[in-house]
């Protein structure tokens, strides 16, 4: 039986994700609902993508993220001749002790931001698997844990796709959302100019919370109270996808897993201990999209998956 939580405990969660997404706001000028969902993501304890082009600030946000709850970041650029080493950490044979001896990797950090992601080969591209799956990484049969909160955040261009590796569907289901920041209205770039040119926001960026006050919010997450009917109707809208013809593969429970979770969190992120259908709604598209493969009639007439989850979305009965 859920069990409610103290509103009062809900209400102070909410006010730490309002300020970090308007401290994330001070240095990435994009959509106020899109640097929400990316604290959302971080509590809903999932990983991020964005697909968007070069220079529109990803690797900012990510380093704003990190500094906003005070948590360690590490970057890793991938790159086609990158090992899975370079990204898990590598045992090294130590003289004086006669030893082996592990040597962290850069995946041994609170926030992780992977630059161009799909620059780098299939296999090193899995070694992130166990990772963001598991929250640890095994190196020569011998397991060790990831410091929580970990946040996988990936990039890639949408337009260059030559020396590129497409990420695998296995790996792209295990990303919670994909997002884009687009380029900022015209106020907004001009501001970022004269910013950037003078005194860059990110260096001066202080912690506005902290990594027990984004530990308490993913607890309070966990708990928000869901009811039996819209753990259905996750299910409905799943079904919809893996029903339509217009779709090579549909969801997976997988992605209905992710898709309450960033609905629980979005609720707290509203001050409710209780999900709404309106949470489901608001972030069905940036959960779901990114793990549907198009049928090739509806690639040819220019179909997008978003287009096709609104649809489940709009044509799933709502729980009364």
């Amino acid at each position: 039986m859920a069990v409610r939580r103290d509103p009062a405990a809900t209400a102070s969660s909410a006010e730490v994700l309002d300020r970090v997404a308007a401290n994330l706001a001070q240095v990435v000028h994009a959509p106020a609902d899109t640097l929400r969902l990316c604290t959302i993501c971080l509590v809903a304890e999932g990983h991020l993508i964005i697909e968007d082009f070069p220079g529109v600030g990803k690797t900012m946000l990510a380093k704003a993220l990190a500094r906003s709850l005070d948590l360690e970041f590490s970057r890793l650029q991938f790159t086609p001749d990158l090992l899975p080493s370079d990204v898990t950490g590598v045992n090294v044979f130590n003289q004086r002790a006669n030893a082996f001896e592990f040597r962290p990797g850069p995946v041994f950090a609170n926030v992780l931001l992977v630059d161009e992601i799909n620059r780098a080969s299939p296999k090193t591209q899995s070694a992130l698997l166990e990772a963001m799956q598991e929250t640890q990484v095994t190196i020569d049969g011998e397991s060790y844990g990831l410091e929580p909160p970990f946040m996988v955040l990936a990039t890639q261009n949408p337009i260059e796709y030559e020396g590129t590796y497409p990420l695998p569907e296995a790996q792209l289901d295990r990303f919670t959302m994909r997002l884009s920041l687009g380029y900022p209205p015209l106020a907004e770039e001009a501001k970022m100019l004269a910013e950037q040119t003078t005194e860059p926001p990110l260096e001066s960026l202080e912690p506005v919370a902290s990594a027990a006050d984004l530990s308490g919010a993913i607890e309070e997450a966990r708990a928000i109270f869901v009811e039996e009917s819209l753990h259905r109707y996750v299910v409905a809208v799943l079904r919809h996808t893996r029903a339509s013809s217009r779709l090579a593969l549909g969801a997976s429970p997988r992605a209905g897993i992710a898709l309450l979770r960033v609905s629980k969190a979005r609720a707290l992120s509203d001050g409710r201990d209780y999900v709404l259908p309106d949470d489901v709604k608001a972030v069905a598209v940036p959960v779901l999209a990114h793990r549907l493969i198009l049928a090739p009639e509806a690639r040819s007439a220019g179909l997008t998956p978003a287009e096709i989850v609104q649809e489940a979305v709009d044509q799933t009965p709502v729980p009364g």
